[in-house]
């Protein structure tokens, strides 16, 4: 077995978290809101069609703010389509997708949603084929309390309150070549900050994220943050981080080394950021909206494929099956957002439900977890406090990571990986959650707890989530084939603690005063 060291200071913190840092993410993609969490005619549906066997899933999950309703798919959306009587909306051919959208569900079913499920809701506005008119048009029907016509528009189609968003996505994925309208960082950058003064104009009290690069991968990355907030810097709170971590190498120990990417990705966006602002020698801090992210790679598809399937509506697509190595390396991404508490004080896990998501369903039958459910509602539940400064000590091995671009065949080595990954929340009652993966494939791993300032900690709950068979997935017929259980080699003994981690293993401690 494997030896580790952990110490942590009370007085040593990176941050205090968010409850943003646990938002997901709704699109018009598949089967995650028709078929998702809007299902007429379903026998779980209330009187609004919303899947309340889904809704239970998602109150168990434990989200904070939903992103919606794109993606790819806000960069054609005419929002207006969303609106009024369902039976007079028109129904549009989705380029994102190459679906067809019937418009049922939009803007007022979407925000009845979040309350029914007690989330804040996160609205991404066009800037693809639309611009800054559309957008604080879009502001004034959700939040102008009445009096000017779209405000009234609203109250016409039955709600009379204003729906008070905070929360405003500036487009998505603006550099993306597969985006309608894609846009240099110039032109989006104009875009984006003449579309956050109107929008500000009309509310002055919203939240507005400009967009970062689609990925680290992206050949303008870098480059592509500096320009945008040259641009947004005075007019945004937010830069957006997109990543989804994948196994094309079929590579495993690499791939679980892949959530450390992501800790290199978000030091390098700050970095950027806090360049503009000392170019302008500002004391302001812009903050990360990670507002996508997740193990996706088995159920990409080009547009090309995407056209010979026609024009559906809803149909079975991006349904990644996540088995157990997934939710070991959703697990670290869980850590490193964790671990960044100081600055990323927003992130959306892509998506909810069916389309590369913790929940399925069956059109017209069950929901159910998949493996990625647990590291995320455990981190949802738990992870509320400040995150601690944490020293770690463990053994390491070299890795080097896949990850592709169109045709390139990009790879990032990552020279020390070490094979304990972890993180520390000291909570407001003197405890602390200790969140930690051990990345060892062959061997277990003994981890020394030192919690300075800490008093004598006891232990009050101990999950893992392992199983001997790295492949196992959750189905509909076996739900709960991969769960947490109770992980029993926890030992405190004249204040120290030691705790025996199995390989490959996820593992949740609760301690308390």
């Amino acid at each position: 077995m494997r030896k580790a060291s952990i110490m942590v200071d009370r007085d040593f913190a990176i941050g205090e978290i968010d409850p943003r840092l646990f938002g997901a993410f709704v699109e018009h993609l598949g089967r995650c809101v028709y078929g998702g969490i809007y299902e007429p005619g379903h026998e779980t549906a209330d009187k609004n069609g919303f899947r309340q066997d889904v809704l239970e899933l998602v109150r168990e999950l434990g989200p904070t703010i939903m992103r919606y309703p794109g993606g790819n798919f806000v960069s054609g959306y005419n929002w207006e389509d969303g609106v009024g009587p369902a039976e007079k909306r028109p129904v549009r051919l989705d380029l994102a997708w190459f679906t067809t959208e019937p418009n049922t569900f939009g803007t007022n079913e979407f925000v009845d949603w979040c309350k029914a499920a007690s989330i804040e809701p996160m609205f991404a506005v066009n800037l693809g084929t639309r611009d800054g008119d559309a957008a604080r048009n879009l502001v004034e029907y959700c939040n102008h309390p009445s009096g000017s016509y779209w405000s009234d528009l609203r109250i016409e189609h039955g709600w009379k309150e204003p729906h008070k968003i905070k929360f405003w996505c500036l487009g998505n994925e603006m550099d993306g070549p597969w985006q309608m309208e894609y846009k240099t960082a110039t032109e989006y950058g104009r875009i984006a900050k003449e579309a956050s003064k109107m929008m500000r104009w009309i509310d002055p009290s919203i939240e507005l994220a400009a967009c970062g690069s689609s990925g680290r991968n992206m050949n303008s990355y870098g480059s592509w943050e500096d320009e945008v907030l040259e641009h947004t810097f005075d007019h945004v709170e937010f830069i957006s981080l997109h990543t989804y971590f994948n196994n094309y190498a079929d590579d495993l120990p690499s791939f679980l080394a892949s959530p450390d990417i992501m800790d290199m990705f978000i030091d390098e966006v700050v970095a950027i950021a806090d360049s503009v602002a000392a170019r302008r020698r500002s004391s302001k801090r812009i903050m990360l909206s990670f507002d996508e992210w997740n193990v996706w790679y088995r159920t990409r598809r080009s547009r090309a494929e995407r056209v010979k399937e026609g024009w559906p509506v809803a149909p079975p697509i991006l349904e990644e099956i996540y088995n157990m190595e997934d939710a070991l390396v959703f697990g670290g991404a869980c850590i490193s957002l964790l671990n960044h508490a100081d600055r990323v004080k927003s992130a959306c896990l892509a998506q909810l439900v069916n389309v590369i998501a913790p929940i399925m369903t069956e059109t017209g039958g069950p929901a159910w977890r998949q493996t990625i459910f647990w590291p995320f509602a455990q981190m949802s539940k738990l992870g509320r406090g400040r995150t601690l400064r944490a020293r770690v000590e463990s053994d390491s091995y070299a890795s080097n990571y896949y990850d592709p671009r169109g045709a390139q065949d990009l790879y990032f080595p990552i020279k020390d990986t070490p094979y304990l990954k972890a993180s520390v929340v000291a909570d407001d009652k003197g405890g602390l959650v200790l969140f930690l993966l051990n990345r060892d494939l062959e061997q277990g791993v003994e981890v020394s707890v030192d919690a300075r300032n800490f008093g004598n900690l006891k232990l009050k709950a101990a999950e893992e989530l392992r199983d001997d068979d790295l492949k196992a997935i959750n189905t509909k017929t076996d739900p709960l084939r991969v769960k947490p259980n109770d992980l029993k080699d926890v030992r405190i003994a004249g204040g120290k603690i030691t705790i025996a981690l199995k390989p490959a293993s996820w593992n949740v401690i609760q301690l308390e005063a």
